[in-house]
């Protein structure tokens, strides 16, 4: 691999996946229902401004937008408009073949998964459901779940604790800064696909597994050997 590939101590032995730009296409899905749901208070939302929050999500995420538009927005109501925006527009999902085919192989290869996101649960279970990784992928955390979101550790302690795996063995997959971080946080290891590559966040470089051509990048098959030949 041409990618940043530190060599992970220790074993590792379940797989922690981030939902929005990892499993799924749904930034630009949910992006739309943000649209739709700031629309109500008069905003129009630019692709700019969103880029400044890629990687948090649930209520955090729309609360720190409200502030930073400097709005009198009602939190509560913009998250049920979006989640209903998002639902309606759920069709247009599609999922990364990529990342697919890697919880297939850990899945053959008898390795614990679980998902955790900053999204809604029931958003994160029906996105699941619509790219046909619901049977493989059962155990779901969303941040709405835990007392934060990330950069806080807190949604990936929360997945290990619900598989019964010390935080020290789990492989976080990313595409965002804050997840990387969160991992890092967590005591975990990671593998980040960045959604983002151009600029690259440098941040980007504390991954043990740094895909930096995002997931158009991603070799699946050596990307799970990595994971399962270096890292167990």
């Amino acid at each position: 691999m041409t990618e940043h590939a530190a060599p992970v101590p220790g074993a590792v032995t379940a797989v922690l996946w981030d939902m929005d730009g990892v499993l799924a296409d749904t930034e630009t899905v949910l992006f739309e229902a943000e649209q739709i749901a700031f629309a109500a208070y008069g905003v129009d939302l630019t692709p700019e401004f969103k880029r400044r929050f890629i990687g948090r999500g649930g209520h955090e995420v729309i609360a720190a937008m409200v502030e930073a538009l400097g709005i009198d927005a009602d939190v509560e109501d913009l998250a049920r408009r979006k989640l209903d925006a998002y639902a309606g527009r759920l069709a247009f999902l599609e999922g990364f073949p990529q990342t697919a085919a890697m919880v297939r192989a850990f899945h053959a290869a008898e390795v614990p998964q679980a998902v955790a996101s900053g999204s809604p649960a029931a958003a994160i279970r029906a996105a699941l459901h619509l790219i046909g990784l619901d049977r493989l992928l059962t155990t779901v955390v969303s941040a709405d779940e835990v007392a934060a979101g990330k950069p806080a550790p807190d949604v990936f302690l929360e997945a290990a604790r619900r598989l019964g795996v010390e935080p020290a063995q789990c492989l976080v997959v990313e595409d965002a800064v804050p997840g990387v971080l969160a991992a890092r946080a967590a005591g975990m290891h990671c593998v980040a696909i960045p959604s983002v590559t151009d600029p690259l966040d440098p941040r980007f470089e504390q991954a043990d597994l740094l895909i930096r051509g995002g997931m158009d990048a991603v070799d699946p098959d050596a990307t799970v050997r990595w994971a399962l030949g270096e890292a167990r």
